[in-house]
């Protein structure tokens, strides 16, 4: 399957993740929800996330090739709020995850999301 497809689907599994925690960790108004899931889905957001993991060693070498493959490829379209690397990175995240989750892989996209701290 393209990776960008897989990015695609990552970005819509991602976002819901995130707002749910966010929604159960109490804040219920609308405002406030967009507002914080900023934070965590925006692509500086999820670029920090990706750093963290990668950093902690979470990540298995296939899973690290799926986000090289998210990250290098090639788009005609630009980022207008943030720099080209970091949209490149959250590119290959979000294609982590919607890979995890078409695959039906949900042990593993569960264990990945519970490391990141949503407040």
């Amino acid at each position: 399957m393209n990776i960008i497809t897989y990015a695609y689907l990552g970005d819509a599994v991602y976002e819901l993740y995130i707002r749910k925690k966010l929604i159960d960790s109490g804040i219920t108004k609308a405002g406030d929800l967009q507002k914080n899931a900023i934070n965590y889905v925006s692509a500086k957001g999820q670029a920090s996330i990706l750093d963290k993991l990668i950093k902690n060693n979470y990540l298995t070498d296939d899973e690290i090739d799926i986000i090289k493959r998210g990250r290098n490829y090639k788009k005609d379209a630009h980022p207008k709020n943030t720099d080209i690397i970091t949209y490149k990175l959250s590119t290959g995240f979000e294609a982590l995850i919607g890979y995890l989750y078409y695959h039906q892989k949900n042990d593993r996209l569960d264990e990945l999301l519970e490391k990141i701290e949503v407040k």
